[in-house]
Parts: structure tokens; sequence; C-alpha cells
């Protein structure tokens, strides 16, 4: 599918279409990762990254990839090495 929008043309002329086209797939898979609206390897796969790209790039947005807090984090952390 393609969506159309338009851009003031200064700002079109900053980049090329194809930086453009990237900056806003991955703006648009970010936004839908961090919402929880698509899974992170979706959230990728619409970034036209890799998974491993994709997780640096919601570190470089400040975007948690792991949906616990440290507490939590600790405790199955903890509960794998007993097991």
């Amino acid at each position: 599918m393609q969506i159309a929008i338009n851009l003031p043309k200064d700002f079109v002329e900053m980049q090329t279409t194809s930086v453009i086209e990237r900056e806003m797939r991955l703006s648009y898979a970010l936004a839908l990762f961090k919402a929880g609206r698509v899974t992170i390897s979706k959230a990728a796969e619409l970034a036209g990254l890799t998974l491993y790209d994709f997780i640096r790039s919601c570190k470089d947005n400040q975007i948690p990839v792991i949906d616990m807090t440290r507490e939590e984090l600790i405790e199955e952390l903890e509960s794998m090495r007993t097991a």
C-alpha cells in the first residue's frame, strides 16, 4: 500500500526522496512499537531494518525494548539461575 503526504518544498529539498522515506518508515515503526501496536519484529520489518538495528534505534530514541521493571528483570534472572 502506498500513502502520499504533502511536505513543504524546502523540507523535501533538504533530503533525497529515499532518505525521507527511510526516516518516515523508521519514525512510524518506532511510534507503533512504542504504543504497543506492533511487535518488535514487525516494527523492524516496517522500518526495513534488522532486529538488532531496530533495537539500536529504540535505544537511540529512548524507547524501552524490555517491558518490565528493573525488579521484575532481576527476579526473572534469579529464577533462571535456580531452575
